[in-house]
Order: structure tokens, then C-alpha cells, then sequence
């Protein structure tokens, strides 16, 4: 009897209580365990004890050119790939939003890229990208282009992996400006077309104002997941060709498992997570300054 009366009394503590220790666990702890890694000097290469540096490890970060060029090439890549797969998104969602013949086909093919798994879609894109005998090199040579190296050059190795990111990604920005168009009131339409507004003034003036918490909505949740790409650059250059492709994620990774560096890799990986959250931080305050 004891045990149900304080079951009843603190039943909206208990509930959430399994939530709460799954999200320490999987979560809160790992982030303060690396943390606290990032403040020592453990590596691998070494057979001396793990020491307490304290921030020493932050320091050497911004003095470490390598670090600087894999911010840079992160900010590089995540910018260029989710503004292209925003454009693309609204435009392909709102040629869906119309009725035509084939549309759910449409819809089935648009999904197929964004499930599917990442390693093989980074083969695949590999194998297209082969110099010599890929796929888009014999249709540059087609359309009388010189060829490209593609993954191969500095120059074309970040925009290779952009094209791949947009392939990928861009029905994610689809789906959800879609289901934002479904949920958009009709009247300032209606009104609209009563006063004689041509396609594109509602389409400027009603339709992409309107969308516009969603749009934001869905450039926030691309934005962050760009930033923390790491599959499809892994399996397609592993940061190469020498550091060209190398962002935030893929430098830690070989800090880590390369280099036996697991002290400052975790150094990067917490300037990653700041930079995520700070993202996220600065487009609430956004949003809410706005209203949007």
C-alpha cells in the first residue's frame, strides 16, 4: 500500500525517470567523458601514465594549421551543400505540390537516395568518379569536356563530395517543405488570385513567407547533421587526397585511430560539438527575434 501511494504521489518523476537515464547515458555522459579526455594528455604512442594537461590541449588547437583547414573545410563544405539542397528542395517540393500524372512515382525515387545506405552510395559515387574509366568523365568527354581528376585534385574534391551530399540529402529538405506546403492556410491564396496576383507574386509575397519557419526549420536540421558528415568523406577519400577533404570529423578520427592521439582528438571533437551548438543557439535566437 506504501509503495502505490508513493507510486501515485511522484508519478510524474517516475515516468520520465527511464528517458532520463537513457539520454545520461547515451548522451550526457559521453560528452562529459570526452570532456574530460580532452584535458589529458593520453596517447597511445606513449607508455608513460595518462596526465592532467588541463586546457593545454586547446591551445595547441588553434595553433594547429591542420585544425584550422579541417574547420574550414568543414564550414566549406556543410554552407555550399545545404544552400544547394535548400534551392532545390523548395523548388522540387513545390513541383510535387501539383497534381500530375506519375507524381507518387516521383515521390518514390526522390526517397530512394535518402535511404540508402551512405557506405554503398560513397562506393558507388566512387566508382562514378574513377578518372579513367568512370562514368563522368565519359560523358565530359561526351559533351567534349576535358576531364576531370574529381576526388583526386585538391581544386575538385570538395565540390565532387558537395554533389554527392545534394544527391543525398536534398529529399530531406523536399519531404519537409512538403509537408509544409500541406499544412499552409488557402484564403491569402484565394485572395490573392481574386486581385489578380500573378504566379510568381504569390509565390514571393504568400507562398515562400509562409514556408518560411518551415524552411528554416529544415536548413537547421540539414546544417547540423553537414557539419558532423563523416561516412560518405571517410569511405569516398578518408580526407585526401592528402588533407584536401579533411573536415572536423575526419581529422578526429584520424587523431584518433591514425595517430593514437586520443587526448587532442577529443580536444576537436568538443570544438565540434561548440560549434554545433553554438549554431543552434545563435538560429533560436534568430528565429525568436523574428518570429519566424
Amino acid at each position: 500500500m506504501k509503495i502505490n501511494e508513493f507510486i501515485d504521489k511522484n508519478i510524474k518523476w517516475i515516468f520520465p525517470v527511464p528517458a532520463l537515464i537513457f539520454v545520461f547515458l547515451m548522451i550526457v555522459f559521453p560528452v562529459i567523458y570526452v570532456l574530460y579526455i580532452s584535458l589529458t594528455d593520453w596517447n597511445m604512442n606513449s607508455v608513460g601514465a595518462i596526465s592532467f594537461i588541463g586546457l593545454k590541449n586547446y591551445f595547441e588547437l588553434f595553433k594547429d594549421k591542420r585544425f584550422v583547414h579541417a574547420f574550414f573545410m568543414t564550414f566549406y563544405f556543410t554552407i555550399v551543400a545545404v544552400g544547394i539542397e535548400t534551392v532545390f528542395g523548395i523548388l522540387i517540393a513545390l513541383i510535387l505540390n501539383k497534381e500530375f500524372i506519375g507524381k507518387n512515382f516521383a515521390k518514390f525515387i526522390l526517397l530512394l537516395p535518402m535511404v540508402t545506405t551512405p557506405v554503398a552510395i560513397g562506393l558507388a559515387w566512387t566508382l562514378f568518379y574513377e578518372p579513367s574509366i568512370g562514368l563522368a568523365n565519359y560523358i565530359f568527354k561526351f559533351l567534349g569536356l576535358p576531364p576531370s581528376k574529381w576526388l583526386a585534385s585538391n581544386a575538385t574534391v570538395i565540390p565532387s563530395l558537395i554533389i554527392v551530399d545534394v544527391w543525398e540529402w536534398t529529399p530531406m529538405i523536399t519531404l519537409i517543405v512538403l509537408a509544409g506546403l500541406a499544412g499552409l492556410p488557402q484564403d491569402p491564396f484565394e485572395a490573392a488570385i481574386v486581385d489578380g496576383a500573378t504566379k510568381l507574386q504569390i509565390l514571393f509575397h504568400i507562398t515562400l513567407p509562409l514556408l518560411s519557419p518551415t524552411i528554416l526549420i529544415a536548413v537547421v536540421l540539414r546544417s547540423i547533421d553537414a557539419l558532423k558528415t563523416f561516412d560518405i568523406i571517410y569511405v569516398m577519400t578518408g580526407g585526401g587526397p592528402g588533407f584536401a577533404s579533411e573536415t572536423l570529423n575526419i581529422y578526429a578520427y584520424n587523431l584518433s585511430f591514425g595517430y593514437f592521439r586520443f587526448g587532442f582528438a577529443s580536444t576537436v571533437l568538443i570544438a565540434l560539438f561548440g560549434v554545433v551548438l553554438c549554431f543552434s543557439v545563435v538560429v533560436l535566437k534568430v528565429r525568436k527575434r523574428y518570429g519566424l
